[in-house]
């Protein structure tokens, strides 16, 4: 296992990293799925349950750069300002739908309507920063920043 370095993350920055993407490359695909065939709405569950694994690596994911801080790579202003972007929507996202269903499940009109209103809209925004990210590191490793081989 390695630990994390100035030049690239490590093992556990590594797998966090790509454990939320997959989980959220699921997410968005049963969110869809569920959305325009009205049959498979029997896959909001699974994609709750994965909102819930991907908020918990999402959290470690948090602590754990805090914690290696010193040791990781360093990134410029707008790099760190685009990942706290994704890191706050990774957060909203899945606390706005779990206050939905804590709504529905306490009759609580509020919470359902916070979340009818703003957890899909959101979750758009953050596909957005995520194809967004993508798209910089790949411009960025043709460049020659060789920013994905930090990662991979």
């Amino acid at each position: 296992m390695k630990p994390d370095t100035q030049n690239r993350y490590g093992t556990i920055s590594r797998l966090l990293h790509w454990g939320i993407f997959l989980g959220y490359i699921a997410m968005f695909a049963t969110a869809l799925i569920a959305k325009f065939n009205p049959d498979l709405r029997f896959l909001l569950q699974p994609h709750q349950a994965l909102g819930m694994a991907v908020l918990v690596l999402t959290v470690l994911r948090i602590v754990w750069a805090a914690v290696n801080a010193k040791k990781r790579p360093k990134n410029d202003t707008k790099v760190k300002i685009g990942h706290f972007a994704l890191y706050a929507l990774m957060l909203i996202v899945p606390v706005l739908g779990m206050a939905r269903n804590i709504g529905r499940e306490n009759g609580n009109e509020f919470l359902v309507q916070l979340g009818n209103n703003l957890h899909g809209e959101l979750a758009m925004l953050l596909l957005l920063l995520i194809v967004g990210h993508i798209g910089l590191a790949i411009f960025h490793q043709i460049k020659g920043e060789k920013v994905l081989s930090k990662m991979i």
